[in-house]
């Protein structure tokens, strides 16, 4: 240990420290403006296209919503026991748009444009920037069709999912239409109680249309390389300052920024790969925020004199993917079988440190909509067994002839989480015969395999969450089939009545119709086990006691506008 924190000491010299936070730089620094915080996390963003391959890395999102403003945000609501300002899912006020206005006879929202907003490359907010988000969404050109599948979550009219297999339907016609430069008008195609809380969700947020077009190519006219590889315009309170990649991505306050400078003018967003020297470079001083810490290190940060720590339970989770393209998958008992021998309270008990709790389906426990299904799992490996004997293995023998299959893929940068788990669950498969191996891989690579080729047949996985509060969006983002839209369906899982469900559900008007639509698809997919829900976790970040303003958004990344110097 000694040896472990002499070494750390050596990197500490080099990292950047809280300018004007210093303890003992002036009788009165108390009351000195924080110019700069550093935050460590265990990855930084390796693209900032949210149509991009590295979009589904929540460090990525992190990057994104710090440069791009919505049209509007959810207003904000209590103040938790941990001090972290939660949202108010169900009120929203404007950013980009002043206000808006429904007319539910023709289906059409008005938005009323902000005048005076001026972005990081000098170019002012109007309508075209807004006309041109919807038509790069619609375009479907990225890598990941996300923001057109928000904006199809949104039933906003043309936006269906025939745009992805029909090229010519791909154009955005008069479903978006301009009446003034500061007015735009969306049409839906039918009523849909997620319109506004998709509006505010990282994915849709206004791009500078000016300086985009600056950047397209014949080959890539909607610039999609020039945001995964140099940076993304957009309306935001932060302008990308420099970005190494693998290493950091700094940002600096945007001055013209329409809601005022933020309390924060830079912010080092550095990549700290071992979980344990991010927390001695906060404990030190050199850092002020820490994420992705292990459930050990957060008690130990809890502990720490001039750290806090804050979180919620919120969309997190822990579950067991398995592709139903890779044999032996596609055999239903054996799925059944799997998820009757993970260890759930070893995990939550020692994996977690109890910050977590078993997850008992498919959508997050605290979203509306959500319903316990009649089915559920434990474990028991006597089960298993006659499960794996009925799927004709017994004593998982003939099982070694899938050994690819059977290779149990984690993201290589979450070891100190993931590693002891995977372990746990590894051990329980190996007792009833299944030829489990450990498979960490970098970040990026589980990224791409997971959401870009839909290859990968067997993995733990905690990066994906529903990032609109709602069980529909839930099913919708993650458990429909790819033909119906799901950008998320990484399982290659197709059910026609969970699409049939959750289409109808998105459009239906009555809330107990609406509710029972939910209901019903929740337990399909939990026979199915589309995914093996094992738990849901606590977002968490550790911090100096002198920053406030850490709020929950449910893509669990922070806004650094928010933050700011904690009051004397």
């Amino acid at each position: 240990m000694i040896r472990r924190y002499g070494l750390w000491a050596a990197v500490l010299a080099m990292l950047v420290s809280v300018a004007g936070c210093e303890q003992g730089d002036s009788a009165d620094s108390e009351n000195q403006e924080v110019a700069q915080v550093t935050i460590l996390s265990d990855d930084i963003p390796a693209g900032l296209d949210y149509d991009g391959p590295s979009v589904p890395a929540p460090s990525a999102q992190e990057g994104i919503v710090n440069l791009v403003e919505n049209l509007v945000d959810n207003s904000r609501g209590e103040v938790n026991e941990d001090g972290v300002q939660l949202l108010d899912f169900k009120k929203f006020e404007g950013r980009l748009a002043e206000s808006w206005d429904y007319d539910p006879a023709t289906l059409t929202w008005t938005f009323h444009l902000r005048q005076g907003v001026v972005g990081c490359e000098g170019a002012s907010f109007n309508a075209d920037d807004v006309l041109y988000t919807f038509a790069r969404a619609k375009s479907v050109s990225g890598a990941i069709a996300v923001s057109w599948f928000e904006f199809n979550v949104a039933a906003v009219d043309a936006f269906t999912p025939d745009v992805i297999t029909d090229e010519s339907k791909r154009e955005l016609g008069d479903e978006v239409t301009k009446v003034d430069d500061y007015t735009v008008k969306v049409r839906q195609s039918a009523p849909s109680q997620l319109f506004l809380p998709v509006m505010a969700t990282f994915a849709t947020g206004i791009l500078d249309k000016e300086t985009m077009e600056k950047h397209a190519t014949p080959d890539d006219p909607w610039s999609h390389k020039y945001n995964d590889t140099v940076n993304l315009p957009g309306f935001g309170p932060y302008c990308l300052e420099r970005w190494d990649k693998g290493s950091e991505f700094v940002v600096k306050a945007n001055p013209r920024y329409y809601r005022g400078a933020p309390p924060i003018s830079r912010i080092v967003y550095r990549k700290v790969p071992e979980s344990a020297n991010r927390l001695a470079a906060l404990r030190s001083g050199a850092a002020q925020v820490a994420e992705n810490l292990t459930p050990k290190e957060i008690e130990a940060a809890k502990q720490a004199q001039g750290l806090k720590v804050g979180g919620v339970i919120g969309n997190e989770n822990l579950f067991l993917h398995m592709n139903f393209k890779s044999k032996p998958f596609d055999n239903p008992k054996v799925r059944q079988a799997i998820a009757t021998l993970i260890p759930y309270d070893p995990i939550v008990n020692d994996g977690y440190f109890n910050q977590a709790k078993k997850w008992e389906g498919h959508v997050p426990s605290s979203f509306p909509g959500y319903v316990k299904p009649a089915t559920q799992y434990a474990s028991d490996p006597a089960r298993a067994k006659a499960l794996l004997a009925e799927a004709g293995y017994p004593e998982g023998r003939g099982l070694d002839r899938f050994g690819g299959s059977f290779q149990l893929t984690y993201v290589a940068e979450k070891e100190s989480t993931l590693g002891p788990i995977a372990t746990m669950v590894q051990a329980a498969l190996r007792e009833a015969g299944i030829p489990a191996q450990l498979n960490p891989v970098p970040n990026s690579q589980f990224v791409d395999r997971l959401f870009v080729k839909k290859d990968l047949p067997f993995a733990l996985d905690d990066q994906e969450k529903p990032v609109l509060i709602d069980a529909g969006y839930a099913l919708f983002n993650a458990q429909i089939s790819s033909k119906a839209g799901a950008p998320a369906n990484n399982t290659n899982y197709s059910n026609a009545r969970v699409d049939e469900l959750t289409a109808a559900a998105n459009v239906e008007t009555d809330q107990e119709k609406r509710a029972q639509m939910l209901a019903e698809a929740q337990e399909i997919l939990q026979k199915d086990l589309n995914w093996v829900p094992i738990v849901e976790r606590k977002t968490q970040w550790a911090f100096s006691e002198r920053i406030s303003g850490l709020t929950w958004h449910p893509e669990n990344a922070l806004r650094w506008f928010e933050l700011s110097p904690a009051e004397s």
